[in-house]
């Protein structure tokens, strides 16, 4: 039981980086092309990855559950 804790607080960790790099890589596409569309999708992937990889680190439950399976 507790490897497969572990296992998730892993995959979780890893799903929150994924959303960060694809925040920063749309902002670098953004910026580069000249779309604000991108910037703006970046900069929010970007905020809501920090938020929940901050969260996710300190322990705190997210919306109400601990894992998302």
């Amino acid at each position: 039981m507790r490897l497969e804790a572990g296992v998730s607080a892993r995959v979780n960790a890893l799903k929150e980086l994924v959303m960060i790099i694809l925040g920063v890589i749309l902002l670098i596409i953004g910026f580069v092309v000249n779309i604000p569309i991108l910037w703006t999708i970046g900069v929010v992937l970007l905020v809501i990855g920090i938020i929940l990889y901050a969260l996710g680190a300190a322990g705190h439950a997210i919306g109400g559950r601990r894992h998302y399976y």
